[in-house]
């Protein structure tokens, strides 16, 4: 998978819309993001540098190597300072900090059904008592035929059912490239 990624980001991939998605800056108007991020699954880095512009620490991930290059050099030309790594969202704990809020924007969708309980407990491990994680992917109202995979309320409830909180998931746009509506969903995540 991480080799489509690096590919991908040869150019401009679908989901790379050169700003930050507005559910992100909805919550970080609203207040609801605070302290220190974990920008999981970044990309080129638009929301992590939005986030930096407003004062937050911020770490960016991804397993691309291309696009945590690409996010590097603009942080740089925009003279911002976050941290981009090459790193796998399976192994947050061994980054061995408690951030106060994680975001993820379009990672959850991308991995399989025996990763997802993987991916809740490695967000529990890298967010401290009381962190949120925002996480924003593809819902199942999205026709089939263009993206990734759909995701239900339900496997998003399942997935985080232990050591978690889901305070709510709300259906919301997911803005990409495409012509048409992308449904999504944004789920807000209390680790307990």
């Amino acid at each position: 998978m991480t080799d489509f990624f690096d590919t991908a980001y040869e150019g401009t991939p679908p989901w790379d819309i050169g700003r930050p998605q507005a559910a992100v800056v909805r919550l970080a108007e609203a207040g609801d993001i605070v302290g220190s991020v974990l920008d999981v699954g970044c990309g080129t880095g638009e929301n992590a540098m939005f986030l930096a512009e407003r004062g937050h620490e911020v770490v960016g991930v991804d397993q691309a190597s291309a696009a945590v290059e690409r996010a590097t050099r603009t942080a740089h030309e925009r003279d911002l300072r976050v941290e981009f790594l090459v790193w796998d969202a399976l192994r947050l704990g061994e980054l061995n900090r408690a951030f106060d809020t994680a975001i993820d924007i379009g990672m959850f969708h991308t991995i399989s059904d025996a990763e997802r309980p993987v991916y809740a407990e490695s967000l529990h491990e890298a967010l401290g008592p009381g962190g949120r994680c925002f996480l924003l992917c593809w819902s199942e109202r999205n026709p089939w035929g263009y993206g990734p995979r759909r995701v239900t309320q339900m496997e998003l409830r399942g997935t985080f059912e232990r050591g978690w909180n889901v305070e709510s998931v709300e259906g919301v746009v997911y803005e990409g490239r495409h012509p048409d509506r992308i449904h999504a969903w944004l789920a807000t995540l209390l680790r307990s």
